[in-house]
């Protein structure tokens, strides 16, 4: 198969702990070619219909700077067809602004040219990572969403204890905790919903997260047998790994397994083959679907190659 990744700059991966690397990794050894191009690559005219400078790679077995090699000249303007891979991957790390909205849409087009795109672009459009467990509220902490002052202090004085975020953070990013105190609540609230203009996600204060925070793999609408508990480190009450966060594989409990053979089927019928769960002891906090990790980090502790299990899906998928 020939398979197109749009990505991050592949000169910023960091091959030791990338997941989208690892994809690579193993489709090139099954004998698939890969190619690659960034958001900004995609160009469409009437005429020629979606196109890409992609640039056709080689792996060479090194994890560092030089971790692949540009093989073949590609076409003589550059560019190629989408229509001409056999499956598009998206594995663009968010934020989810307006230019990754403009992408899926562009490849929407890719779609209806013909060729398969993962995670499916309008799915990717319909599931905010945050907002995506309203959803399945069975299984989530209580949780707010308001950009509403005197709500938030209406949720901290019942729980005493909370967590607000910003809607469109990742790795941690502009995460607050507000003890029973109210310390600086005020201020917080100013910060994230910029004084009404924005929506904010409070949540009540899990003491689980000493525990970590698990990301779980649904991965073709099953779970991988081991999820990756990212646990704070010292004074920090975040556990993502771009914040410091410890990451510790573990064999998922059974509350795990409810909740993602429960969710699982639901979005991969919707054309999710991966979606990362981000659950704190018995709670769904978020659904990650833009471009899930924790791969090598499972896979180096275990031996459970979760890369195999995502090509197996992929293939699997083409197949039908």
């Amino acid at each position: 198969m020939n398979l197109l990744f749009i990505a991050d700059p592949l000169e910023s991966f960091q091959p030791y702990k990338d997941s989208t690397f690892t994809m690579m990794r193993e489709a090139e050894r099954r004998g698939h070619h890969i190619a690659a191009c960034e958001p900004q690559h995609l160009l469409w005219r009437a005429e020629s219909g979606l196109q890409a400078q992609v640039r056709h790679l080689q792996l060479t077995g090194k994890e560092d700077a030089n971790w692949f090699q540009v093989s073949g000249p590609g076409s003589p303007d550059g560019l190629s067809a989408l229509r001409d891979f056999d499956a598009v991957l998206m594995r663009k790390d968010p934020p989810f602004d307006t230019e990754y909205f403009y992408a899926t849409h562009l490849l929407e087009q890719a779609e209806r040219e013909g060729v398969p795109v993962f995670n499916k672009p309008r799915a990717l459009r319909d599931h905010p990572e945050k907002l995506a467990i309203l959803e399945f509220s069975q299984f989530a902490a209580p949780t707010l969403v308001t950009r509403d002052e005197q709500a938030i202090r209406a949720f901290h004085k019942q729980h005493q204890d909370i967590i607000l975020k910003p809607l469109d953070g990742m790795g941690g990013m502009g995460i607050f905790r507000v003890r029973n105190d109210g310390l600086n609540l005020g201020a917080i609230i100013e910060t994230l919903n910029r004084h009404g203009a924005q929506t904010v996600m409070v949540q009540k204060f899990l003491p689980a997260i000493q525990e970590g925070d698990k990301r779980i793999l649904l991965i073709g609408g099953k779970p991988a047998p081991y999820c990756l508990a990212r646990i704070p480190q010292g004074q920090e009450v975040r556990g993502n790994l771009a914040a410091g966060g410890l990451g510790v594989a573990r064999a998922l409990s059974a509350r795990d397994r409810e909740i993602a053979e429960a969710i699982g089927p639901v979005l991969a019928a919707r054309g999710l083959l991966l979606v990362g769960l981000d659950v704190i002891g018995e709670h769904l906090t978020e659904i990650n679907v833009t471009s899930p990790t924790c791969f090598r980090e499972i896979t180096d502790q275990t031996g459970f190659d979760v890369a195999a299990m995502f090509i197996d899906a992929l293939e699997a998928n083409l197949r039908t």
